[in-house]
């Protein structure tokens, strides 16, 4: 019966979606004329290619934990998952300065991002084995109390108890007593929302039924981010199949069931994004809204219904060229990831794949609420 009426559930949220994306864009909303940046908004260096060290870096995730910030990132030498690949971090007492690079993980390790869970922070390491075709990986994290001493490498595992045979997507969200996040599993890079009730975040994960579309060795949907609104949650991908719109699926039961993603005409550049809600429930997507494959812009749009993002503005627009060469060193403003902290909303993303970037944003300038005074 369970899976009876998973099946309907499944049937009735793909019918509802079928002439109606889970969002849409107001006309004009990402005009460069109507793209303005956000008052107050500040820019701070997390890390900054030198001549020596590595030149390669991205994949850029933040945390606040006992009052401090962290800040986690994938590092080599010169490419884009090269064997030396590796995870490091770096601490800041007020988001503003921030500390040498510390290693968290060895060679062949990228950022699978950050789970507070009280008394202890918990950092996601998404593990490459070199013998596996097609190219997949594993979920494994390291916990800390004071976010110096780590403990060893352990595998992230499903409620079955098996380890977690998939790379962790960067940010995942807490809905009540559940975590929902999402998962791209092997063989290859399959896709898969993933949800589990544990408030440790490490065990206990099950794959929510989601009917992804098959697309070579990966699915067509690839790092998603998730936002909430009144009764649904909502899952915004990236399209691997070059469309340089948003893909959505919509969630009615608390991540356990995912209607068909559907393209959207939110404009993207096929890149990783960030999904969240700002505290006055206000919907709100970064990104490179430009529909092509071009992240010279890195925008924030917001939703105060979580379905019509109407307000936008620009975070960052054409940095200077990258200094050194490399492979996959996509020019612009690369995967973004937020945290809603104090009265900021702090956005890290890379630039050139060679400098990490927090970009602190008031929230008076960008909730909705505050602006209208409402």
């Amino acid at each position: 019966m369970q899976i009876i009426r998973l099946l309907i559930l499944t049937l009735l949220l793909a019918v509802s979606c079928r002439h109606k994306p889970p969002l849409q864009v107001a006309p004009g909303l990402f005009d460069p004329e109507n793209l303005v940046e956000v008052p107050g908004a500040e820019t701070f260096i997390v890390f900054q290619v030198e001549q020596t060290g590595p030149h390669y870096a991205n994949g850029a995730v933040l945390t606040a934990f006992k009052g401090r910030f962290y800040c986690m990132w994938q590092a080599s030498e010169r490419n884009e998952d090269s064997p030396d690949t590796h995870l490091v971090y770096a601490v800041s007492e007020d988001g503003e300065l921030w500390s040498q690079p510390r290693e968290l993980a060895g060679p062949g390790t990228t950022s699978g991002g950050w789970w507070n869970a009280g008394d202890s922070l918990v950092a996601y390491v998404n593990v490459w084995p070199v013998d596996i075709y097609p190219r997949g990986g594993e979920a494994w994290y390291r916990t800390s109390g004071d976010g110096e001493e780590w403990t060893q490498m352990r595998p992230v595992r499903m409620a079955d108890g098996s380890p977690m045979r998939g790379i962790l997507e960067q940010d995942p969200r807490q809905c009540k007593n559940r975590i929902i996040g999402a998962a791209h599993f092997q063989p290859g890079l399959k896709v898969c929302p993933i949800y589990t009730d544990s408030p440790d975040g490490v065990t206990g994960w099950y794959k929510a039924s989601f009917p992804a579309t098959s697309y070579k060795t990966q699915t067509r949907e690839l790092e998603p981010s998730l936002f909430h609104r009144k009764g649904e949650w909502v899952m915004v991908f990236r399209d691997q199949a070059s469309s340089f719109h948003k893909l959505a699926s919509v969630s009615r039961d608390n991540g356990q069931t995912w209607a068909k993603a559907v393209e959207t005409d939110f404009p993207d550049s096929r890149s990783k994004q960030c999904a969240g809600n700002l505290p006055d429930g206000t919907a709100f997507l970064i990104g490179n809204p430009t529909g092509r494959k071009d992240r010279s812009v890195l925008a924030i749009a917001t939703a105060k219904d979580g379905r019509t993002f109407d307000h936008a503005f620009l975070l960052g627009s054409h940095p200077a060229p990258g200094r050194y060469e490399g492979k996959a060193k996509t020019p612009g403003f690369n995967y973004p990831k937020a945290i809603v902290h104090g009265k900021y909303l702090y956005v890290a993303c890379s630039i050139n794949k060679e400098d990490i970037a927090v970009i602190r944003l008031p929230l008076a300038a960008v909730e909705p609420t505050r602006q209208t005074g409402k």
